[in-house]
């Protein structure tokens, strides 16, 4: 199937399920999104509506478009609301569980050619397509945060990923303004996250062991190595405990001792000092 049809349905309305929505619904896709109840919603589209009306202030984008995209936007807690959609992406929770459980209940809803995609930034994608009747059409898009603003869309192969579901994947990616890339083998973290994964974990620890503050450890990975922003800076804004899940994901799966978080990370997660969202986490905000 060539995706020329534009239905959409997102499942997971938190910051990246609502930045999917909002780039698709701003490229002309009419999306539905799903989430368990009313009040994460609501969330969502509240973030949607502030954030086209930060690029609407800013000339990036016509009162008219933003007011079109969002009419283009509905919301559900109905699961069958996924239904005739001709694209689903989970953006959920990182539990293989949680992912297997809904995938499960799509396989036996939505239409033979629909792609089944995940946001998962770490959990391989054939485990995910093996709770379903219809792996090769089961297919990774690992977009970024914030979605609005990164460019960047990863597309993986599962083991049963067919060549057609990852045209058509890279289709509805590039048709919300991404550029992909492909991993061909389907290992737990794929590139982007085994990258910042490795990087974050050492840094962590030299942080830990009182080598560097987190401040000299980042300024010397953006004056030395021209990084945009240090790795303990980027744990920050992408989350402490959204980090420290994906390097234990990928230390489970490989048992490669570089991915193993050290105990502070898993002590600021306990603490609830996990970033931005937090206002502390290697830093204060």
């Amino acid at each position: 199937m060539t995706v020329v049809a534009k239905k959409l349905a997102v499942i997971g309305a938190g910051l990246m399920g609502s930045g999917i929505a909002q780039v698709s619904a701003q490229a002309g896709w009419d999306v539905v999104l799903r989430d368990v109840t009313g009040e994460a919603l609501t969330r969502g589209t509240d973030g949607i509506k502030r954030s086209y009306e930060k690029f609407v202030s800013k000339g990036k984008l016509e009162a008219e478009q933003a007011e079109a995209a969002l009419e283009r936007i509905t919301t559900t807690t109905d699961l069958d609301a996924a239904a005739d959609a001709d694209v689903v992406v989970e953006a959920v929770f990182e539990k293989i569980e949680v992912k297997r459980e809904i995938f499960g209940r799509l396989d036996t809803m939505v239409k033979d050619e629909t792609i089944l995609a995940s946001n998962t930034s770490a959990i391989p994608i054939t485990k995910i397509a093996a709770a379903t009747t219809r792996p090769e059409r089961v297919v990774g898009t690992h977009f970024f945060s914030p979605v609005p603003m990164m460019a960047l869309c990863e597309l993986v192969r599962g083991h049963r990923t067919s060549d057609e579901t990852l045209a058509d994947a890279r289709q509805f990616a590039e048709s919300v303004g991404k550029t992909c890339i492909v991993v061909n083998r389907d290992v737990a973290g794929f590139v982007t996250t085994r990258l910042i994964s490795a990087l974050v974990v050492e840094a962590a620890k030299l942080h830990e062991s009182g080598v560097a503050t987190a401040e000299d450890i980042d300024t010397a990975c953006k004056l030395g190595f021209g990084h945009a922003m240090g790795p303990l800076a980027t744990a920050d804004l992408t989350g402490v405990d959204i980090l420290l899940h994906a390097s234990e994901n990928i230390y489970t799966e490989s048992q490669d001792p570089k991915f193993a978080p050290p105990e502070s990370m898993r002590r600021m997660v306990d603490a609830g000092d996990i970033g931005r969202k937090s206002g502390r986490g290697f830093y204060e905000h």
